[in-house]
């Protein structure tokens, strides 16, 4: 028998399931306890609302994001790698919560009107602020452009990154881990034919 800890488990990957889906106004918590399998009773066993179920797996999000970015940035690598590194640890993230990333970029209002929006906001300032640092780190030092101001650029890449979930579906062919690669290749080398002797990650004799 699943423990509560499970059980919260469970019925956050429902309940973000749905609130992808459906939307979070249009999901009840019947649907969510009938996904579940349980009594709609039992689910405030487990949660006293379904603002709460949303904040919980919004939250949890965004608290991996920042781990991921704590963890690349006190490694000091150079600024390429960092972006680099920060595009693969956001798809790792996005990849282990898909839908919670698909509740985060279409219910920016609904997110604010939540208790636990403060931490939520707070977390999403943290994770813009490490992308501005890198992308000024990089025009300081010649890495990246300087001509576009820093906060045009990560603009720029968080749509295209986290907007890829509504479209992007890995494969074994295509894996989470190569579109990392030719994401970073296509915003920093461009789309142009590159040579063989350059090409993204390897050197081709």
């Amino acid at each position: 028998m699943a423990g509560p800890t499970d059980r919260r488990t469970v019925i956050l990957h429902h309940a973000a399931d749905l609130f992808a889906s459906k939307g979070i106004v249009a999901t009840t918590v019947r649907e969510i306890a009938d996904a579940v399998g349980i009594l709609s009773g039992s689910l405030y066993h487990h949660f006293k609302s379904k603002d709460e179920m949303v904040s919980a797996i919004v939250t949890s999000y965004l608290d991996d994001l920042a781990v991921r970015y704590d963890q690349v940035m006190a490694a000091g690598h150079d600024p390429r790698t960092e972006l680099t590194e920060l595009v693969r640890g956001s798809l790792a993230v996005i990849e282990a919560h898909p839908h919670a990333t698909e509740i985060y970029q279409n219910s920016g209002a609904y997110l604010a009107s939540l208790a636990g929006y403060d931490h939520i906001r707070v977390a999403a300032h943290s994770i813009q602020k490490t992308w501005i640092t890198v992308l000024e780190a990089g025009g300081e030092t010649g890495a990246f452009r300087d001509d576009i101001p820093p906060r045009v650029l990560y603009r720029m890449l968080r749509d295209a990154l986290w907007l890829s979930v509504r479209w992007l579906k890995p494969t074994s062919d295509y894996p989470m881990s190569r579109f990392a690669d030719d994401f970073v290749s296509t915003f920093l080398d461009g789309i142009v034919p590159r040579t063989p002797e350059h090409h993204y990650g390897t050197v081709q004799e």
